[in-house]
């Protein structure tokens, strides 16, 4: 089976893009605005590869169900271990404080619920670990029906909660729907984890070529920003993490990926790209302890500065990439060793 470097290739600017939201301010700034909408092809497009790989592993596999009790331990443990990092400094920070300890303890364990922390990823600082668990959610229920041959079925309905998922976002404006998030596995991860595991078994794609598919994905990526604008500036709706357009935008440019294996081989940025959940795992632990420092160096007012936003992602990048890299070594060494 030919390697795709184009998944990895891509996948660096996927997480360059997580990190762009996470550290530029949200402001109603046009500049700002347009950069965040740009960035949400990001999460759509992780998980479509991680349907996409998980399909190649288990199809025609005689032995999937082996692979599937590996994979699915392998994302929970990365979960966990991340979220016990994140609730473990979320701890010593309210015991540095200068407040009420015993009640900000008390207020941070209210949080700790079973659904927030076995669905939705939330309740620590380490608020991205929502995509880990929502990956393992999707799986878990993708995998079922492709045991029972549902698959379609599956895509058709994770597509309609995908849809309704909208109305917890920026198309709330027209008819809220009564969840506390739509940031979930339900909603988003589930369609776009079984769009990448349905496209494994797709061929029709290749009936054009990648040049196609990227004007295709330029066009839905303005179409985004369009239909952003429409529903944040002109009818005054709350913050949208997906769209519509993002559906198409995200095929075409997985498609794009398909049709353009070889792309960016050799690259270093292909490389990074490929390291790209650890990136993902630890850079919220950065952004806060970036934060601290320009505190300290009092420019916590210049939060509008772009300079000073290029800076904090640029450090926020390398320092997770860096980290995560030392954290490998470690765990080799300590595995060499027992």
């Amino acid at each position: 089976m030919q390697r795709n470097y184009a998944i990895d290739f891509i996948k660096f600017f996927a997480i360059l893009a997580v990190v762009i939201i996470h550290t530029f301010p949200s402001n109603d700034q046009l500049g700002y605005f347009v950069l965040d909408n740009l960035s949400r092809f990001a999460v759509p497009f992780f998980f479509v590869a991680s349907g996409y790989l998980f399909s190649l592993k288990v199809s025609a596999n005689p032995q999937s169900f082996a692979y599937f009790k590996k994979y699915v331990p392998k994302i929970l443990k990365i979960y966990v271990s991340w979220l016990l990092f994140y609730a473990g400094y979320d701890v010593i920070r309210i015991l540095l404080t200068d407040g009420n300890v015993k009640a900000e303890l008390t207020k941070y364990k209210e949080n700790l619920t079973v659904l927030n922390l076995l669905y939705y990823g939330q309740g620590t600082s380490g608020y991205q670990l929502w995509f880990v668990i929502s990956l393992v959610w999707s799986i878990v229920i993708l995998y079922l029906f492709y045991r029972l041959k549902k698959v379609r079925l599956l895509l058709v309905i994770a597509f309609c909660f995908n849809l309704l998922g909208l109305f917890g976002q920026s198309y709330s404006v027209f008819d809220e729907l009564p969840v506390s998030t739509t940031r979930a596995a339900l909603y988003i991860s589930l369609f776009y984890t079984v769009m990448g595991f349905w496209l494994a078994s797709v061929h029709t794609w290749r009936k054009y070529n990648a040049r196609t598919y990227f004007y295709f994905f330029c066009f839905f990526t303005i179409l985004q920003v369009l239909e952003g604008l429409w529903l944040q500036k002109e009818l005054g709706s709350k913050h949208g993490e997906y769209f519509f357009s993002t559906i198409f935008l995200t095929l075409f440019l997985f498609l794009y990926a398909l049709s353009n294996p070889n792309l960016g081989k050799g690259f270093m940025i292909t490389r990074i790209g490929g390291n790209s959940l650890g990136i993902y795992t630890i850079h919220i632990f950065f952004i806060d302890i970036i934060d601290i420092f320009f505190r300290r160096i009092g420019l916590e007012q210049s939060t509008h500065n772009l300079l000073q936003n290029l800076v904090d992602a640029f450090l926020v990048f390398t320092l997770s990439y860096v980290a995560y890299q030392q954290l490998q070594k470690m765990k080799a060494i300590l595995l060499n060793q027992s």
